[in-house]
């Protein structure tokens, strides 16, 4: 019962202008500028997008941006019950003058939310994530054909996947903590693309359970940082994929305060370097899993009315623009953003531009907005 209950609180807590900041990478200096980047239009049956979180998201062919599922909350608040819903719609968008503009948009046979993303040379890869049992382990794959989108499924995983996270290295794919079948795990597993076969290997050190971690390939070796269970975490680790062992890795943190990147979504600059956009406050969503999963009858409505009445900045997520260097093994900020922080976004690199769609600005309320970080070298 206690398991069903913290389940549901986690559920709520996670589903519930132009601006310049300085930009120091490698041996350049360059500046990053945020423009409103349009609107995502509505989903299949829906007259409007209220925006999502959880999102399928990507880039093919080194042009487009590819976007969809995720899950909002279209038919009542989370403080008044309202049921979630996931989503089949897939967008291809286009970068124009800033903007980005519909290409094609589509509809999977299901709908789907919070598997976890992986863009390789040729496409997309989408891992588990989907409103159903039987499609919660699929592992599909987005590609051009003739100039139209084209989705296939390529494989199962032995589990189910939600919250999870994934790379891809030398044709195979690494699963890492996440939901699986059900369950928060710090455990880590290699799927062969060309035979369909898994294995699983050594797992997340730190915490047994971890869930909405950000990970990416960084000189050759796999970086995990954050994420979450019934706390927020802030440390960090470095897997050797020869040796099969992880090692420390700086913890994130700023001036000596750590920050949670539980929720934030990544992408990677260089071979030294990725970027992290968002994350859930430590304080306030530790404060938050321990008050609605203690307090009863009017002292848990009223923490609930307060709680998911806030506004947005009142969470205090993460709006530091936060960059990793392998190198130095440490974290910096390169400024704040302009818009509201987003968790559980679409985040995706083309060539110099940075695009940020969607995702949660406070417990249970999405954005349809999408956002351009243009870095320019100074």
């Amino acid at each position: 019962m206690k398991k069903f209950v913290f389940a549901a609180i986690l559920s709520a807590l996670v589903l519930g202008g132009c601006t310049s900041t300085e930009v120091k990478m490698p041996g350049v200096e360059r500046k990053i500028t945020w423009e409103h980047a349009g609107n995502l239009p509505a989903q299949k049956g829906f007259e409007k997008n209220i925006g999502t979180a959880g999102v399928l998201s990507g880039v093919l062919e080194e042009k487009y941006v590819v976007v969809g599922g995720g899950a909002n909350f279209p038919y009542d608040t989370v403080l008044n019950g309202g049921a979630k819903k996931l989503y089949s719609d897939v967008y291809l968008l286009k970068e124009k003058d800033g903007k980005l503009e519909v290409v094609e948009h589509i509809n999977l046979n299901n709908e789907i939310g919070y598997g976890a993303s992986v863009t390789v040379k040729d496409g997309v890869y989408y891992i588990g994530g989907a409103a159903t049992t039987e499609a919660d382990n699929d592992i599909l794959f987005l590609s051009m054909k003739k100039g139209k989108l084209n989705v296939e499924k390529v494989g199962d995983l032995p589990f189910t996947l939600q919250n999870g996270t994934a790379v891809e290295k030398d044709g195979k794919l690494y699963v890492i903590t996440g939901k699986q079948n059900g369950k928060a795990t710090n455990k880590m597993y290699e799927y062969d693309i060309a035979t369909g076969q898994s294995r699983e290997l050594a797992p997340v050190p730190g915490a047994t359970t971890r869930t909405q971690a950000v990970s990416q390939i960084l000189d050759g070796k796999l970086y995990v940082f954050s994420g979450g269970d019934a706390t927020a975490y802030t440390d960090g680790y470095k897997y050797d994929f020869i040796t099969n062992e992880w090692t420390p890795a700086a913890s994130v943190e700023l001036n000596g305060k750590g920050i949670s990147l539980l929720g934030a979504s990544s992408v990677k600059l260089n071979e030294k370097e990725l970027m992290v956009i968002g994350g859930f406050n430590k304080e306030v969503y530790d404060n938050a899993v321990a008050n609605l999963g203690s307090l009863k009858g009017e002292e848990l409505a009223k923490f609930k009315a307060g709680y998911f009445g806030a506004d947005p900045a009142e969470f205090n997520w993460n709006r530091e623009v936060l960059i990793y260097n392998s190198d130095s093994d440490s974290w910096k900020s390169i400024g704040q953003l302009p818009f509201d922080a987003p968790c559980g976004e679409g985040l995706v690199l083309v060539g110099n531009k940075v695009f940020s769609i969607n995702g949660e600005i406070k417990p249970g309320v999405r954005t349809d907005r999408m956002y351009t970080g243009t870095i320019i070298k100074k």
